[in-house]
């Protein structure tokens, strides 16, 4: 680590890396449905840099995903 990344401790890059999130952006369609598309959070200006330091590339968006349920049922957390 600190070949790649010095003056950084583990606990450093952990704590700014973990900016980086996984959501969940839910939107009802017309017909009934729960379009759900899975995105990373935009990454800030610094952690490119660092994630070319340590050698590490964010994998690419997932795909999105569609639910056939009632909408009711998956507002209230069932059947996620």
């Amino acid at each position: 680590m600190r070949a790649l990344a010095p003056g950084l401790t583990p606990r450093a890059v952990l704590e700014k890396l973990s900016a980086i999130q996984m959501v969940d952006v839910r939107v009802p369609t017309t017909d009934g449905r729960l379009l759900i598309l899975p995105r990373y959070t935009q990454p800030e200006t610094d952690h490119p840099m660092l994630l070319h330091e340590l050698h590490l590339q964010l994998p690419a968006q997932p795909p999105p995903r569609i639910l056939q349920q009632e909408l009711e049922s998956v507002v209230e957390g069932e059947n996620l």
